[in-house]
């Protein structure tokens, strides 16, 4: 009980001393979350359940209207959030376990191990990451499984280059040449002297590379090839009812903000940390 009241106090002291650009994307990231986690209690509906006519206006019975096979929007919103924001932080979750170890063992251990894994990333980097995830897609199929794989083994080389380039300058650092000199193994230098001084910086750009692979995703279900239906995701709902563009209708553009939102969210809060954690004053 201590251990939690002291959490919520330190968590409560960071929230009122941040900027009020911070305080705002941590309240909406917050929001999301909750919409995530708690979808199907605050759902109407059924996320595939039909419940009324092809494009139904806004109404008690439909809060947002309906779709293009009359399944309610609002439901459609809620679980878009379960499924595009989680499929989303498995991704970049995946694709930073891969790049970030695989940049730590290039700078740690340099020579042919560097250079080998470089060129490699040279060569995936050089193909357009959307043309290449589209080929893939198309070659291995869209199931969830190999959405999540395929984008994070592309999004894993930018996480290369970086995890490598803060790593090559820590690894020359005198703490670690003092750990060489005391006899500690290549796994020691990676995990207890050089990881924990880039750690800021990767988890700076964890939040950056979230929302480049949140909004690759609503990219690709955009075009058909990412979350497929009856699973709700954002990029498909605007897909599924442009159409009322035409008519003046602003329900596309509802998925459409909640993705862009989401992304300013992420960016205000990994802005503030940055700026927290690099020691800087106002």
């Amino acid at each position: 009980m201590f251990v939690a009241s002291t959490v919520v106090r330190n968590t409560a002291s960071k929230f009122a001393s941040a900027p009020l650009s911070a305080q705002f994307g941590m309240v909406v990231i917050t929001l999301y979350i909750i919409a995530a986690v708690f979808a199907p209690q605050l759902a109407p509906y059924g996320e595939a359940q039909i419940v009324g006519s092809q494009f139904e206006p806004w109404s008690s019975a439909y809060w947002l209207g309906t779709d293009n096979l009359g399944r309610d929007m609002f439901t459609r919103l809620l679980f878009g959030a379960r499924n595009t924001i989680g499929i989303a932080f498995m991704t970049t979750v995946l694709a930073f376990s891969i790049g970030s170890t695989c940049g730590l063992v290039a700078a740690t251990f340099g020579g042919w191990t560097d250079q080998l894994l470089s060129r490699l990333v040279d060569v995936l980097m050089s193909i357009p990451q959307l043309i290449f995830a589209l080929l893939l897609l198309s070659i291995f199929g869209t199931s969830t499984i190999s959405l999540v794989l395929i984008i994070a083994v592309l999004d894993s080389t930018r996480v290369f280059r970086l995890s490598r380039a803060v790593a090559v300058n820590a690894a020359v650092s005198d703490y670690v040449e003092a750990a060489r000199l005391r006899g500690e193994g290549p796994v020691w230098i990676m995990s207890r002297e050089i990881l924990p001084n880039i750690l800021p910086t990767l988890i700076a750009e964890f939040g950056l590379r979230f929302c480049f692979v949140f909004l690759l995703i609503s990219g690709l279900s955009f075009l058909g090839l990412g979350i497929q239906p009856p699973t709700s995701d954002w990029g498909s709902m605007v897909r599924d009812s442009a159409t009322l563009i035409v008519y003046a209708d602003i329900t596309p553009l509802l998925p459409a903000a909640a993705i862009a939102l989401l992304a300013v969210a992420v960016n205000l809060v990994v802005d503030w940390f940055l700026h927290t954690a690099s020691g800087l004053k106002d």
